[in-house]
């Protein structure tokens, strides 16, 4: 399997944008993923999704699907977006080690960490989510399910909504051959039971949907800005991580995603806060100046929507 040479590739990666890009065509065109896998660091693997929105032809794998491998057993990050897609990130496994499957952790409650559980539980492998990320897929599993299966089609084959069979609230910690794994829910940011896992020895976190750097994160209705703020502040700064891993994106550094996440939500609340000053309304506030974040992939389809929701929460601030 062709990997990353460690810290040299993590240092390829690391302070550019240029490589994302929604038009790229599939990297891995003989496999449902999108790309192949790489090691990112020794142990540490991730298979790149997309950029853009799931659709057919990148089988739904917009998201990073992880896994780390150990003495002891493999943790898979991401169930992935269906049965087939987490069958295929299961094939590069098993050319890699020998090693089972011994957990699988969902990043949060979305289709693209949770759908593909179902392969994942029928090989008797245990699934471990945030109890707020379960409650959120769980109210919308039906519906979540028949999105995947109109963009996916013959894909979906195989799929079915399964809830974890194991949950935590602020962190669950495992030791597999020596290793820590701490999965954490460090506080309310981009979605509910928002999900990172922490290799302390290694200092990698693998952030999932906290942190953004190559696209831009998307507000959705509901979240909370200021919050997601705190949290970074307050529990992701003090850990900092040599290595990370966001939800979407090449594997970066803190200071990266610091920049287009943190950065970026600073900025908006800040232009935001001054449009409500001065009077602005709604229907203005989706314009307010995002210049300076133009060059992040889905920029177009997301900076107005993010303003005005930013706007619907300082409104009444």
């Amino acid at each position: 399997m062709a990997r990353f040479a460690g810290l040299a590739a993590v240092l390829a990666v690391m302070g550019s944008i240029a490589a994302a890009s929604e038009d790229i065509a599939d990297q891995y065109p003989q496999s449902e993923l999108y790309a192949k896998p790489v090691e990112v660091i020794p142990h540490v693997f991730s298979a790149i999704g997309a950029t853009a929105p799931p659709t057919y032809e990148n089988s739904g794998h917009n998201n990073n699907l992880s896994f780390i491998v150990t003495d002891e057993g493999v943790v898979v990050v991401n169930g992935g977006a269906s049965a087939r897609l987490a069958a295929a990130l299961h094939d590069e496994i098993k050319a890699v080690t020998d090693q089972a499957v011994v957990l699988v952790i969902n990043e949060n409650g979305q289709g693209h960490a949770m759908l593909g559980n179902s392969y994942w539980v029928d090989q008797g492998v245990d699934i471990l989510a945030h109890v707020d990320a379960i409650a959120a897929f769980t109210e919308e599993a039906d519906f979540i399910l028949q999105g995947m299966e109109r963009y996916n089609r013959d894909k979906a084959e195989g799929t079915r909504t399964v809830t974890p069979n194991l949950s935590f609230e602020s962190e669950y910690k495992v030791t597999l051959g020596g290793v820590e794994i701490h999965a954490m829910h460090m506080g309310p940011a981009h979605d509910p039971g928002d999900t990172q896992v922490w290799l302390p020895q290694w200092g990698m976190l693998i952030a999932g949907d906290i942190a953004f750097h190559e696209r831009m994160l998307p507000i959705f209705e509901g979240i909370c800005t200021s919050c997601w703020i705190e949290t970074w502040e307050t529990k992701l700064e003090p850990l900092a991580p040599t290595y990370l891993i966001p939800g979407h994106g090449h594997p970066t550094n803190l200071a990266q995603v610091r920049r287009y996440t943190h950065d970026y939500l600073v900025d908006l609340r800040e232009k935001i806060g001054t449009h409500i000053e001065e009077g602005g309304d709604l229907s203005t506030a989706y314009y307010v100046d995002q210049e300076r974040w133009k060059g992040l992939d889905t920029f177009e389809e997301l900076a107005t929507k993010n303003a005005g929701r930013v706007f619907e929460e300082m409104e009444w601030e």
